[in-house]
């Protein structure tokens, strides 16, 4: 590959590669005329009517992709997702990817993109990265109509004695916007509503995302809206949507936010992009309907789940495959070079340094991750996710620290190479999935107790002395066993950068405890949240947001997205 292509940026890529009709692409997977509701030219939504027409079809292998904690320096995950569906279509194989949508809460902050990268990205990158179909818009508009007809309601008499100042539904923005973590709303008098203190979340932490993604049909969709509860009464009794009566315009406001949306790879790989929750404030795993689908259309679903193996898988073993049936093939564990010596004590602006020393120390995380994921009786491989600036002998460390240790492990040059550089991946996943040696197994019954579910995933998946509940947590756990709730599975909600809940704390850290601070019944989507350390569900943005790169041009193409 010439420099010229090596240096070029992502949104330079994606803007000059040729891109098919999306109509091209739904032939591919046999998708008919009437399956298809096209977006303009490139993106489509499809119909649910395809898993009617589908349903005797055997559906093809779902396969995992997580990484280590991450970093500022950046893994690569969505890159391998990507890359890995065009490497398996190479090899002849019908491959489906299943991926989340971006929020605008990291594209205008940190990241500024989520798209995959180099010669493995998704098309039209800006469109996905910007308001695609419009989806996450409608949960955003179905939240805060929720918001709004709860303070209609007590506005206008309270029938239902709700209690203001146990309101627990917060209004969302698909934004980073630290100011408005806390509010005070209803100010001005009698006729602007009852004053009370409030607050926003971003969309992605939103109860109505984590149920868009989990739902199964848009009946089920309705059923579980039902089921938030919104606040208490003065007598500390849940109220739900279904006491207020409009779990019927809210699925109305995302009937068709539901249906998944088709895209292409650069290399024309189908792929379904549907859903957002963040990994460490939410369940961080795309829509049940989107992977479900990918898999009737496909042999091999490639999907992927947020952050490191901690938060994203999991949750997707224990919260998302329990729910739908979903049973993962073989998982991926992406790791880079850079981020393992970030971990091992180097500063972002030294990683283009080799480090031999930090290498070694760092490599512990990679081996909790994999530790984590054995846990759960599912074959791996590590894909060692290379960049520029790693050195042949920090390559090689690595790949003999994996032979030396019977782990699988795969060089992967898919950013710089696209499919051609996911093939001794792909080859090996296709291995290690006709060993036929997968035990998967939920890390724990969700009918043990509350403390338990929560003890268990802070020893055997962070690798925690203890646990710690605040004496608010105490009692909501108390609360919520005696309103039935006790048998649901758990979300933590935890930094992503550390396997503790203190983001400072890289690497492999030992003897620390985990904190506990307060529980959140998410109960139309089917779990409690466990909030940790000092996690926030409203991000802030950064002191120099992506957002100051970006521009458009005369024609109206994107600059500076990623």
């Amino acid at each position: 590959m010439n420099k010229s292509k090596v240096v070029k940026s992502d949104i330079e890529i994606a803007q000059t590669a040729l891109i098919k009709p999306i109509r091209e692409i739904a032939d591919q997977l046999n998708i008919q005329p009437d399956e298809l509701e096209p977006y303009g030219h490139y993106k489509a939504k499809l119909s649910l009517s395809i898993f009617q027409r589908l349903a005797n079809k055997k559906d093809g292998k779902i396969i995992l992709v997580t990484a280590i904690n991450p970093t500022p320096a950046g893994e690569g995950k969505s890159t391998v997702t990507v890359g890995l569906g065009q490497a398996l279509t190479i090899l002849g194989k019908k491959a489906v990817i299943a991926m989340r949508e971006p929020s605008l809460g990291p594209t205008m902050g940190i990241k500024g993109g989520a798209t995959g990268g180099g010669y493995s990205q998704v098309l039209p990158m800006e469109d996905i990265n910007l308001h695609f179909t419009g989806d996450i818009h409608a949960i955003t508009s179905a939240n805060n109509a929720l918001a709004a007809l709860l303070d209609n309601h007590i506005h206008q008499g309270n029938a239902l004695n709700i209690d203001p100042r146990r309101i627990v539904w917060k209004r969302v923005l698909d934004l980073n916007d630290r100011a408005l973590r806390n509010v005070v709303i209803g100010l001005g008098g009698p006729i602007q509503g009852v004053p009370r203190e409030d607050g926003f979340d971003i969309t992605v932490a939103s109860e109505i995302m984590a149920i868009f993604c989990l739902a199964t049909d848009l009946q089920d969709l309705k059923n579980r809206l039902a089921k938030i509860v919104v606040a208490y009464n003065y007598n500390k009794q849940p109220v739900t949507v279904k006491d207020l009566g409009v779990e019927g315009a809210l699925t109305l406001l995302l009937k068709d936010a539901l249906k998944p949306n088709l895209v292409q790879t650069l290399e024309h790989t189908p792929a379904l992009i549907h859903g957002g929750p963040f990994a460490n404030i939410a369940h961080g795993c795309n829509s049940v309907i989107a992977t479900k689908m990918a898999a009737k259309l496909g042999e091999y679903v490639i999907t992927e789940a947020g952050f490191g193996a901690d938060l994203g898988a999991e949750k997707f073993m224990n919260i998302k495959a329990t729910s739908a049936g979903i049973k993962p093939e073989v998982v991926v564990i992406v790791a880079t070079i850079r981020a393992l010596k970030m971990h091992g004590g180097v500063a972002k602006e030294h990683l283009k340094n080799e480090n031999m020393d930090a290498l070694k120390n760092g490599i512990k995380n990679l081996q909790k991750h994999i530790e984590t994921i054995q846990e759960f009786g599912v074959p791996f491989v590590v894909a060692l996710n290379k960049f520029i600036t790693d050195t042949d002998e920090e390559l090689s460390f690595v790949q003999d620290w994996c032979n030396e240790n019977n782990i699988p492990v795969s060089l992967t040059e898919v950013w710089e190479k696209g499919g051609e550089g996911g093939l001794d991946l792909a080859n090996n996943l296709l291995s290690q999935m006709d060993k036929e040696d997968n035990q998967f197994t939920p890390l724990y019954d969700s009918n043990l107790p509350i403390v338990e579910k929560i003890t268990t995933i802070a020893k055997k998946v962070y690798g925690a002395k203890k646990v710690e509940f605040s004496s608010k947590a105490m009692k909501q756990v108390e609360s919520f066993e005696n309103e039935g709730w006790g048998e649901l599975p758990i979300c933590m909600a935890k930094t992503q950068y550390s396997l503790s809940d203190n983001p400072l704390l890289l690497g492999r850290p030992t003897d620390f405890v985990i904190s506990i601070k307060e529980l959140r019944p998410s109960i139309g989507a089917g779990f409690i949240v466990a909030l940790t350390g000092d996690v926030m569900t409203m991000p802030g943005l950064p002191k120099k947001p992506a957002a100051l790169n970006m521009d458009v041009d005369h024609e109206g193409k994107a600059k500076g997205l990623f």
